[in-house]
């Protein structure tokens, strides 16, 4: 890898592209972070750079859109590589906000650009563990936790290692039950599940989340992640 590679990152100004900013300039690459200001000019801003990582904001009403925008600025920039970060099971019926990221899934795949997807589990740092938890579902779904460091060295060697051209990795650092995490850090957990109706789509869209979370959790294999960080 050439120590002036130059990466945008589509969508970087929150903490997942904070830690891929990080990891990325860990390994030499420069790093170009594009947000509101630059979407109407994305692929000007986009332009030089050899690889691009596309990241949505968290519920957005139009997923899929938002991805073919990026895709099309990508191409018209001239960027040779484009990495998605969509979610684990992104096919899940019981969460739309899932089933949007399958359907941008299927656009990156189609772009005719050369692309990797990464499936990243539920964040571990999402979770506040110097006080008691409240939670939503309950305390002993199962989920595959990803480290937002892990992350950002996973995203860092897709994009700037040749071989992973046309692979979709599912990624998470350890598998656990928030109940365990508590236990670890010496806090407790309460649940407290949503009452009402939902106030907006948002509040629909979690909810449904918390529900399929309290039925089946989500977990996300670990094996992939230690493969490509060489652990």
């Amino acid at each position: 890898m050439s120590a002036t590679r130059t990466v945008g990152i589509v969508g970087g100004h929150g903490k997942t592209g904070r830690a891929v900013a990080a990891a990325l300039a860990e390994r030499g690459a420069g790093v170009v972070v594009t947000g509101r200001a630059e979407w109407d000019d994305l692929a000007e801003a986009l332009a030089g750079r050899e690889a691009a990582y596309v990241v949505t904001p968290n519920l957005h009403d139009d997923e899929p859109g938002y991805v073919q925008h990026a895709l099309d600025a990508a191409g018209a920039a001239g960027v040779g590589r484009v990495v998605y970060h969509s979610v684990a099971s992104p096919h899940v019926p019981a969460m739309p906000h899932h089933l949007d990221k399958a359907e941008a899934e299927d656009l990156v795949r189609t772009s005719g650009l050369a692309w990797t997807i990464l499936q990243p589990g539920a964040y571990l740092q999402n979770l506040d563990l110097t006080r008691t938890v409240r939670l939503p579902y309950r305390a002993d779904a199962p989920f595959g936790f990803l480290d937002l460091a892990d992350l950002g060295a996973a995203a860092a060697t897709v994009l700037l290692d040749d071989g992973h051209t046309g692979a979709t990795y599912e990624l998470a650092s350890r598998q656990a039950t928030v109940a365990d995490l508590a236990a670890e850090a010496g806090v407790e957990v309460v649940v407290e599940r949503p009452t009402g109706l939902p106030v907006d789509r948002e509040d629909a869209v979690l909810r449904a989340m918390f529900a399929h979370y309290d039925d089946h959790g989500l977990l996300a294999g670990t094996r992939v992640l230690d493969a490509l960080l060489g652990r």
